[in-house]
């Protein structure tokens, strides 16, 4: 009989086609059930709370996998076994990544919405698969890949970009908002100065002449 219990992740494929973003789920919902400690080698975490991390890992199986590895039932065994036989996927998936982000041109599709939904899915399977993909790096390829007749907007996007770096640096601390440094270090001089001569009667219209 099918599983009917609702799944909290998407389930891993017998093909394991799914393995790199099933991986990324798993540890996520094992972190924030307080089992991560339990796919470690040696671990130390209690048989509850691995017997907590197997049941969680098997329920998001295939049937067929459920099956294949029903005689395991060390956690950080089963965790082990899956990578060992579907890390590979990297191998396959990174290479063709990179191709299509090679290739990618914003002309080459109708709306930028359709270019950002492929640009998107592209980044997330290279980051799935190690590779570092910067913002900078993502707004430079779509600003490179505008087509010649777009020259204008290209320029357009670009002073935009900038003009939100300028204000994103300026609203921590707004020009003019700091005192000047030889402003500062004079105002101590001159308080000390015009205190001294308040004290002594010099140079105050009237102190003489309203002595006795």
């Amino acid at each position: 009989m099918a599983n009917l219990t609702k799944l909290d992740f998407v389930a891993l494929d017998v093909s394991g086609k799914n393995y790199l973003s099933w991986v990324l789920d798993a540890e996520l919902h094992l972190a924030s059930s307080k089992l991560g400690e339990t796919i470690k080698e040696n671990t130390v975490a209690s048989e509850q709370d691995c017997a907590k991390a197997m049941i969680l890992l098997r329920h998001h199986l295939h049937e067929s996998l459920k099956s294949q590895y029903l005689t395991v039932k060390s956690i950080f065994q089963l965790w082990k076994s899956l990578k060992d036989r579907f890390d590979h996927q990297k191998t396959v998936i990174l290479p063709r990544a990179r191709y299509e982000w090679i290739q990618l041109r914003l002309e080459d599709f109708k709306t930028i919405a359709e270019y950002n939904s492929e640009m998107f899915r592209i980044v997330s399977k290279l980051r799935l698969c190690g590779e570092d993909v910067t913002d900078e790096q993502i707004l430079e390829k779509t600003f490179s890949t505008f087509h010649a007749s777009n020259l204008v907007l290209q320029q357009q996007y670009r002073e935009q970009e900038n003009n939100q770096l300028l204000l994103n640096t300026h609203h921590p601390r707004p020009t003019g908002s700091k005192p000047l440094p030889e402003i500062s270090a004079a105002l101590p001089e001159a308080n000390a100065t015009s205190s001294q001569k308040t004290t002594s009667g010099q140079n105050i219209p009237g102190f003489y002449e309203s002595k006795g």
